[in-house]
């Protein structure tokens, strides 16, 4: 694709495919280029660098995140529907769990989505700092989340590039760590239940753990209430 014909939103989205694809480590001009159909030099037109890539790659993805409209939906509402839309968008795009342990993300989208999020809890009876303590609270919790999803890729693509069989070797080190498992008597007695994984979450983790920190909040607002 000629220089004069390619644009910066066509570079970022294609920067998100292959981003989803190769993880961080996957992302350089050249591939870039490759997809694109253009020379690594004519991306640099429009982009500084690969950091600078993944600024602007990193920023995109926060629009998919639904604001709900407090006007139509109590708080706790417009939170859950919000904290799961946070926690669908990074399980689509794993890489972004690293990037943000490895880069300043910063940007209209993101800043979109910090706003609103500050919104709810404001709605919902918090102020000044303690409505910002609510809302990191609440994203620190789904980004916890979501960090098993974001290793297990990482690790695939990392086991894949080495020219082995990434799936059987998953399967053999969790063996591994089932049998330290098999050790102790908790881990034992729910290796010991039907299709018990050790790297596996149970059933709804995410939505038990989002509905007890809510329900956290929502206490300590009462009791505020009350004083």
């Amino acid at each position: 694709m000629p220089r004069d014909t390619l644009t910066k939103e066509q570079i970022v989205h294609t920067a998100i495919e292959l981003l989803d694809e190769e993880g961080l480590e996957g992302l350089n001009m050249r591939s870039l280029g490759k997809r694109l159909g253009s020379a690594a030099t004519a991306v640099y037109w429009h982009v500084k660098n690969k950091d600078n890539l993944i600024l602007l790659a990193g920023d995109h993805v926060w629009d998919e995140i639904e604001l709900p409209d407090l006007a139509a939906v109590d708080w706790r509402t417009a939170a859950t529907r919000m904290a799961t839309s946070l926690h669908a968008m990074l399980g689509r795009h794993p890489w972004l769990v690293q990037a943000i342990g490895t880069h300043l993300l910063y940007g209209p989208g993101k800043a979109r989505h910090d706003d609103h999020s500050l919104a709810i809890y404001e709605a919902a009876g918090f102020a000044g700092p303690a409505a910002d303590r609510a809302a990191a609270t609440v994203f620190t919790f789904v980004l916890g989340s979501v960090l098993g999803t974001s290793a297990n890729a990482s690790l695939a693509r990392k086991l894949g590039r080495d020219g082995g069989d990434a799936e059987e070797e998953l399967r053999e080190t969790m063996a591994k760590a089932s049998e330290i498992a098999m050790r102790f008597p908790r881990l034992r007695a729910r290796l010991e239940t039907p299709a018990a994984d050790y790297n596996a979450s149970p059933e709804q983790t995410f939505e038990y753990g989002l509905h007890a920190l809510l329900d956290g909040l929502e206490a300590q607002l009462a009791s505020h209430d009350r004083v």
